[in-house]
């Protein structure tokens, strides 16, 4: 019920407040109206006064003169209107954006205690307690999956360690007893004034013939 009243407060301070301005700047357009048409006034009056003048009459240009005064006496009156105007708008306005902005942190806490409401401490600590014991849970599944079973159980690593060292050993003691690679053969020398024989060329075969004939076709 609160809820609903001070809502229903909100929605019409703001809604005031843009009425309110919304009234502000229609004065302020009707003063800038007002305005514009007095400056042309007491410059048609100077212009009479400049007439009056060169005709020589003079009570005609003073009263002129006069009338341009009064003229400028609500001109000034008219900007002092609007400043203050304008200064409403700005508080207003200013005040505006204060209220739009207390609203939103308001809803925003109220947001957050919320969340707070739906996450309570103790649900968290419920729930990491679950996450830690399904994470033992796991862990002690895959020791026991990696536990050997049957046969492979009983052998021994430190004898299986020892049988090893053993043929590293017999190994080592093999290669120390292998004999010595034989040198390599000497080159055999050639006296000098002796070239070995060539192999004597061989036949031609007809192949070769024919080949040297289809070689010569081709060159003609």
């Amino acid at each position: 019920m609160f809820n609903r009243v001070f809502g229903k407060g909100k929605q019409q301070s703001q809604t005031n407040a843009v009425a309110t301005l919304d009234k502000l700047n229609e004065t302020l357009e009707m003063l800038e109206k007002k305005e514009k048409v007095l400056i042309k006034k007491a410059s048609a009056e100077v212009e009479k006064a400049k007439e009056y003048t060169r005709s020589k009459n003079k009570r005609a240009a003073i009263q002129c003169l006069k009338r341009k005064r009064l003229y400028e006496q609500q001109i000034e009156q008219l900007g002092n209107f609007q400043l203050r105007i304008h200064d409403q708008m700005i508080l207003l306005e200013g005040a505006k954006a204060t209220t739009e902005t207390v609203d939103a942190l308001r809803t925003g806490a109220s947001a957050m205690k919320a969340m707070h409401k739906t996450t309570n401490i103790d649900d968290l600590d419920k729930t990491m307690d679950e996450i830690n014991e399904q994470t033992e849970n796991m862990k002690q599944i895959q020791e026991a999956l990696s536990t050997p079973i049957g046969a492979t159980a009983d052998f021994d690593e430190d004898e299986l360690e020892a049988e090893l060292e053993e043929l590293e050993g017999a190994e080592l003691e093999e290669q120390l007893l292998q004999p010595a690679t034989a040198a390599p053969a000497a080159p055999v020398s050639i006296p000098a004034g002796r070239q070995p024989t060539r192999p004597a060329p061989q036949k031609s075969t007809a192949e070769d013939d024919e080949l040297a004939a289809l070689q010569a076709e081709m060159a003609l």
